[in-house]
């Protein structure tokens, strides 16, 4: 009876674990896709508190911003960054600002194929064009602020 209770303990303590494992998502993804293999994100999200006076700047962007994001959805980094960029989003709501996610793979000789030709050394990567051209980079961690960091690249 013992060892049926203890494989028993097992089997529920291996389930619980798998449960909480850090999901790896790869390639193009949607911030849903994010949200739905994630659902911790969202805690990060609602705690976020955004510079108001730089999201008021942010909805008044009125030209086409392309930014490419690269992440790995197991990386602290990304969870606490891209997070962020979700509230900033969701409170800007401008559809001139539209964002490409990359999905990267813990394993970095695996991410070669997401990568190539972007030089992306450090993930979280926000990549900010205009005009078909590289504006700037939010590499990691921002200097301030998500949202203070992507306005100062917009405004170049």
């Amino acid at each position: 009876m013992d060892k049926k209770l203890l494989s028993l303990l097992f089997l529920i303590l291996s389930l619980f674990l798998l449960s909480y494992a850090d999901v790896e998502l790869v390639g193009n993804i949607t911030r849903e896709r994010i949200l739905e293999n994630c659902p911790s994100w969202e805690d990060k999200i609602a705690s976020y508190s955004p510079n108001k006076d730089v999201i008021e700047k942010l909805k008044s962007v009125d030209h086409e911003v392309i930014i490419e994001v690269y992440l790995g959805t197991w990386c602290p980094d990304s969870v606490r960054n891209v997070s962020a960029y979700f509230k900033i989003m969701d409170l800007i709501d401008n559809s001139h600002l539209i964002t490409k996610y990359v999905g990267l793979p813990r394993d970095k000789d695996a991410r070669k194929p997401y990568i190539e030709g972007k030089n992306i050394i450090r993930i979280p990567t926000f990549i900010v064009f205009i005009n078909n051209q590289e504006k700037g980079r939010i590499i990691e961690n921002p200097t301030q602020s998500v949202e203070e960091d992507l306005l100062e690249i917009i405004k170049r």
